[in-house]
């Protein structure tokens, strides 16, 4: 299944068989891919094509009421391939899209995983019949900009609006049911990068040290949210030297412009 993509550079690029590595960025739960809008622009200006993705249930992506993260994570490497093929991918997933991201590794050439407040651990067994309800509460809660703005007072207005706007387009039938299933733990990949809120709600000292002990380079950012880069962006961009640092190259000429891809 290929997923709705916010591709800044639909165009091929670079010579024949380059390996400049494309970064992809998956959102978290009830997010879209316009959740990274004020992230884009600055991996733009640092010579990247970047591929924001909906996932599945998502957004503009399709929806699947018996959908497994397994598939999601296929969706996700299927679509990449799509847009990129053969390209070496630096993915940045959140929460949900973290876990996506550590099921979806074996199947991208990944030059670099990113995982963003996520214990990459996913509790199966539920009922469906009681998360739908609740997602449909929760969706409801932040549909509107103005009460996301009061719950979240770090939000911009363009936070709130977009966020408002991922939480209509969400659905609680497929978010369900990668719930219904069995449990799930990941352990990233050694030589990724954890960001985690410190203190976190989704990341346990438990958490922590398993990533640590299995090389995974661990960062910290005391007092941020869990979508840590709304707030706190600048100390999200700095804790990620290896995506905004400096271009190692100067631009011969100016940024392309973000452009729509909608794949289904």
């Amino acid at each position: 299944m290929l997923l709705h993509t916010i591709d800044t550079s639909p165009r091929p690029t670079g010579e024949p068989g380059s390996r400049t590595p494309v970064v992809v960025l998956l959102h978290g739960m009830m997010g879209s891919a316009e959740s990274w809008w004020r992230v884009v622009p600055l991996l733009i200006a640092r010579g990247h094509r970047v591929l924001s993705i909906d996932l599945p249930g998502h957004g503009l992506s399709p929806r699947d009421p018996s959908l497994t993260i397994a598939q999601a994570a296929a969706s996700v490497a299927e679509t990449v391939e799509h847009c990129a093929p053969g390209r070496p991918i630096i993915a940045v997933g959140h929460s949900y899209g973290a876990t996506v991201l550590a099921e979806a590794s074996h199947a991208v050439d990944l030059h670099l995983a990113v995982y963003v407040d996520a214990g990459l651990a996913l509790k199966g067994g539920c009922d469906r019949n009681a998360l739908v309800s609740q997602y449909r509460r929760d969706q409801q809660a932040r549909m509107s900009a103005d009460a996301l703005r009061a719950m979240r007072p770090f939000y911009s207005e363009r936070d709130a609006e977009v966020e408002a706007r991922a939480a209509s387009r969400f659905d609680p039938e497929t978010m369900a049911s990668i719930s219904c299933g069995a449990d799930h733990s990941w352990t990233p990949e050694p030589g990724s990068i954890l960001i985690h809120a410190q203190p976190s709600a989704w990341v346990s000292a438990d958490d922590l040290q398993r990533f640590a002990d299995g090389g995974v380079q661990v960062r910290g950012i005391p007092g941020a949210a869990h979508t840590v880069w709304y707030s706190h962006f600048a100390e999200f961009t700095a804790s990620l030297p290896e995506l905004f640092g400096p271009s190692p190259s100067p631009s011969p000429s100016p940024s392309p412009s973000p452009a729509t891809s909608t794949l289904s």
